[in-house]
């Protein structure tokens, strides 16, 4: 595990793999921009248990952002978490406070959720856009059914397994798809390189009034997009969502 301790404060991304992320060049551009003395690093690691190394040998890291598969299972190394990142019960953001004697405690924050609705949210129309199928049911989905929730929109969650109050693909027709007007990926399924995969939903129950968002920017038209505006919908990949989440993160950082 390299070390960066030539830099006054050192921040960085958890997760694994870690292949598809753009936060590092946005971050180190940012820095290099505004004569910034840090620098932002993958930490690519395969086990959560590995962040404690991370930490331990970079006392000059600051914060961090968490993606897939630890936003949940990060909750175990926090010593306090924000109220938000509590109720949406994931969090994508830790600021690391070290002490004078070299001790250090960890806060986790959620930025998805105020970066996917501020994203989302031109797209909307009054009236039309009042129920959301999200695919997924892992630490995104729950950031972005939060989000969803709290503007008043109802959600109903999608996986392939069956669980209480959850849809299954195999329970997905187009009459089901007809009546949510949002639709949200927030799978990794078509992420580069398998980008000839997507989600598995009738697609010919998609219309014009239909909001086809993938949180994945990675190809830039996924093809969940691609086959959503080929049946009219309109669609947006998860790329300005990254950036305001990032934002988001940055000033949690620097307070």
């Amino acid at each position: 595990m390299a070390n960066y301790s030539d830099f006054k404060r050192l921040y960085g991304l958890i997760g694994y793999p870690l292949g598809h992320s753009f936060s590092q060049n946005f971050f180190n551009q940012k820095f290099e921009s505004e004569k910034i003395d840090a620098r932002y690093v993958n930490f690519e690691i395969s086990s959560i248990d590995l962040l404690v190394q991370v930490l331990e040998r970079n006392p000059n890291l600051a914060g961090f952002n968490i993606t897939i598969p630890y936003k949940e299972k990060i909750f175990d190394y926090l010593d306090a978490v924000d109220p938000e990142a509590r109720a949406i019960g994931a969090v994508n953001v830790v600021k690391v406070f070290r002490q004078p004697d070299g001790s250090r405690s960890l806060k986790g924050y959620n930025s998805d959720s105020i970066g996917f609705w501020d994203s989302l949210r031109p797209m909307l129309t009054s009236g039309v856009h009042t129920k959301a199928l999200v695919l997924g049911t892992g630490g995104a989905s729950k950031a972005v059914a939060h989000a969803l929730e709290n503007n008043g929109i109802a959600v109903k969650k999608v996986s392939r397994t069956a669980a209480p109050g959850v849809l299954t693909y195999d329970g997905l027709t187009p009459d089901v798809i007809r009546d949510y007007k949002i639709i949200v990926n927030t799978t990794p399924v078509g992420m580069y390189p398998h980008v000839d995969e997507c989600p598995r939903i009738p697609y010919d129950g998609l219309t014009t009034e239909h909001i086809c968002y993938d949180l994945l920017y990675n190809p830039d038209t996924t093809l969940f997009m691609k086959k959503s505006a080929e049946a009219g919908a309109s669609v947006k990949n998860g790329l300005e969502m990254l950036l305001l989440q990032a934002f988001v993160s940055w000033n949690i950082w620097k307070k």
